[in-house]
């Protein structure tokens, strides 16, 4: 059961740890396509969210998940990102491509903050 007092402070945690991310990846050169991009679930199917939408400068769409973890009690904030994740990462990235008149080279990018700590992981998964 989810506490609904606590969810705000959840929330704005997520959104300040995307913006720490956004920032980072932009000062890598970067440039944001889309935040937040939502698949929506339907009776027999599994939505999905990709939280950032980047250009990388050799024109590669970037698919960036970001996790953060105030403690790393449980692994830290990478070792989250599990194969149910990745799968609904992969439906909504597939989803955005539809899209696209051209498919540009894609790939997977984790952002992971760990106790204010910033990791850029590219390529951290696979598209298959």
């Amino acid at each position: 059961m989810i506490d609904k007092a606590a969810a705000p402070v959840s929330k704005r945690r997520g959104d300040e740890a995307e913006a720490l991310a956004l920032a980072h990846l932009q000062r890598q050169g970067l440039r944001l396509v889309e935040r937040n991009y939502r698949v929506a679930r339907g009776p027999s199917a599994r939505g999905g969210e990709i939280d950032l939408i980047l250009r990388d400068r050799d024109g590669t769409l970037v698919f960036v998940e970001v996790r953060s973890r105030r403690s790393g009690l449980h692994g830290g904030a990478a070792a989250s990102i599990g194969t149910a994740k990745q799968a609904s990462l992969r439906l909504a990235a597939r989803h955005y491509l539809l899209r696209l008149p051209v498919l540009p080279p894609c790939r997977f990018d984790v952002v992971a903050i760990d106790q204010g700590c910033i990791e850029w992981l590219p390529g951290a998964f696979d598209g298959a």
